[in-house]
């Protein structure tokens, strides 16, 4: 059974906004907390993570546009995207592990538990 579940996604124009959630079970103890995305011919792309004690990291991509967030009362990760650009069109994955996350996410290859995915589009 998937534990851990997206929403939000949708299509935007370029420059738009959207916040996507992750909602997690309460059961369930997950340190380290993290989005990605994949495009067809494209090698998953780790985008932010952030640790049960707030550290946050993010891919240079999405630097001052994305913001990652999480509710811990609510048991649910965001993922706040702004000034969005066509580029961000992607399959989006919500991910957790339960070590410390490593300040460069496409370094962590810890993640053992994702989302289904949830799509994103931004057109021109």
């Amino acid at each position: 059974q998937v534990q851990l579940a997206e929403s939000g996604g949708g299509s935007v124009q370029a420059g738009g906004s959207l916040k996507l959630s992750c909602k997690y079970p309460e059961t369930v103890s997950y340190y380290c907390m993290g989005w990605f995305r994949q495009t067809p011919g494209r090698e998953r792309e780790g985008l932010a993570s952030r640790d049960q004690d707030g550290t946050r990291n993010y891919a240079d991509s999405v630097k001052g546009r994305f913001t990652i967030s999480r509710d811990n009362a609510e048991n649910t990760l965001y993922l706040q995207m702004d000034s969005l650009k066509p580029e961000d069109t992607a399959l989006y994955y919500c991910a957790a592990h339960p070590f410390v996350c490593d300040s460069d996410i496409a370094r962590d290859t810890q993640f053992n538990t994702w989302g289904q995915g949830i799509q994103v589009t931004v057109s021109a």
